[in-house]
């Protein structure tokens, strides 16, 4: 039950506030417009201890979000514990937006066919 309860997706609201051009490791570098960025992610275990990890600026870069991460802002964390869906049912929810767009292709998404774990929006109201 304990593994149960520190588990679940969750997604990442972030803000940059200028356009900047960033290295994401191996999958390449990309042009970020300024606005709101949504990252969806799921942790088996220790979901607290990967939020906490999301919001260290001091760490190794491991995951593509580490990358935004070093020039973003998080403005919001969403947890979505026993939601029944999985992690890219909801980056499909976020990403099926009229407002959204994909960035990144691939960014989060290596494990799955997902076009994309990250999805940017030009404003907060489009959220």
């Amino acid at each position: 039950m304990k593994k149960r309860e520190n588990s679940g997706l969750y997604q990442l609201v972030l803000h940059l506030p200028g356009k900047l051009r960033i290295e994401v490791g191996g999958l390449g570098t990309f042009d970020f417009p300024a606005g709101f960025y949504v990252y969806t992610g799921s942790a088996k275990r220790g979901l607290s201890s990967r939020i906490h990890r999301h919001r260290s600026k001091v760490k190794k870069r491991f995951w593509h979000i580490d990358y935004l991460l070093a020039k973003a802002e998080i403005h919001e964390v969403r947890l979505f514990k026993n939601s029944g869906l999985s992690e890219c049912d909801l980056a499909r929810r976020v990403a099926c937006k009229v407002e959204a767009n994909v960035i990144a292709p691939g960014f989060g998404a290596s494990d799955c066919r997902c076009q994309s774990h990250l999805v940017f929006f030009r404003s907060r109201q489009e959220l």
